[in-house]
């Protein structure tokens, strides 16, 4: 999958609302800690965590490449 990042970056928390990952800005808080995510092969769990494009990150089995 890929995400076209606008003005400049987003964040995870952002990204999983994004991505219909989580349903509301309020549930990211939980997801980043029940979810296995990782920012270009390191484990993160910070939900203001800045992705910017060039970025690959994994959710669970899904790869999505930051454009």
């Amino acid at each position: 999958m890929e995400y076209k990042v606008k003005n400049g970056y987003i964040t995870l928390g952002q990204l999983l609302k994004a991505c219909d990952f989580i349903s509301s800005g309020a549930q990211a808080k939980f997801a980043v800690k029940e979810l296995d995510i990782h920012v270009n092969d390191e484990k993160e769990d910070r939900r203001g965590r800045k992705l910017f494009a060039g970025d690959v990150v994994v959710i669970e089995d899904t790869t999505i490449y930051l454009k």
